[in-house]
């Protein structure tokens, strides 16, 4: 069995023991690392190449929204997930987090069962997301200019069943969600989540959202 592999980055040694120590009784995850500063955590993804970091914002000599732009950078030889780690999930930066192509968010009073199935999720491609930051980043969007003009070309190169899929992904839907609404299996939808990943060139379900504000292929409206 591979097991996940997590590099935790916060700059209070208390954080990073604790969460050490909530993983080191999980059998399919190990921490790979510790880093104390942005700096530190994106030469730790070279070296290291976790499958996830654990990102806290505030830290010393690189920021960690910074340092999680940097990680994304690196591309797809170095394809770490990075979760933020932050006390408040109304935090001012969260939204810039995921511009910066974080895969979501963790508060750190999150339970440990909690924390532990999150790390999975998004080791497996799920992003984060609460129903409040959802919220928070659709009306950020909602006062935004529409950056471009709707990118045909990388809509035309999806089926039909896939734009369906598309349209409940920007709406904050599961896939077990999008499953029973379009009255299909679980593997069918993961299947057609993971080619919305290489058509539109993005990584997880924040970047879907984010992808599909930005150009103004849907209004700027939650889920009903």
């Amino acid at each position: 069995m591979r097991k996940i592999r997590v590099l935790i980055a916060d700059d209070q040694p208390l954080i990073r023991s604790g969460l050490h120590a909530i993983f080191d009784g999980v059998p399919d995850i190990v921490v790979v690392g510790e880093a104390r500063h942005g700096i530190q955590a994106v030469q730790s993804v070279k070296t290291l190449r976790p499958d996830v970091v654990l990102m806290d914002i505030n830290m010393p000599r690189m920021d960690g929204i910074t340092a999680t732009r940097e990680i994304c950078k690196l591309g797809a030889a170095y394809p770490a997930k990075v979760v933020i780690l932050t006390i408040y999930d109304q935090d001012e930066h969260v939204f810039e987090a995921l511009r910066s192509g974080a895969s979501g968010f963790i508060l750190k009073h999150t339970p440990t069962e909690r924390l532990v199935d999150a790390v999975r999720e998004v080791a497996e491609g799920d992003a984060l997301l609460s129903p409040s930051v959802t919220r928070k980043l659709i009306d950020e969007f909602a006062r935004r200019p529409v950056l471009s003009a709707a990118p045909t070309a990388v809509l035309d190169q999806l089926t039909e069943r896939e734009r369906e899929v598309f349209r409940l992904l920007v709406r904050g839907y599961g896939n077990d969600e999008i499953a029973r609404a379009l009255v299909l299996g679980d593997s069918t939808i993961k299947s057609h989540v993971q080619h919305l990943y290489q058509k539109l060139g993005v990584r997880d379900r924040v970047q879907i959202v984010i992808f599909a504000y930005e150009n103004g292929l849907v209004a700027a409206t939650p889920r009903g």
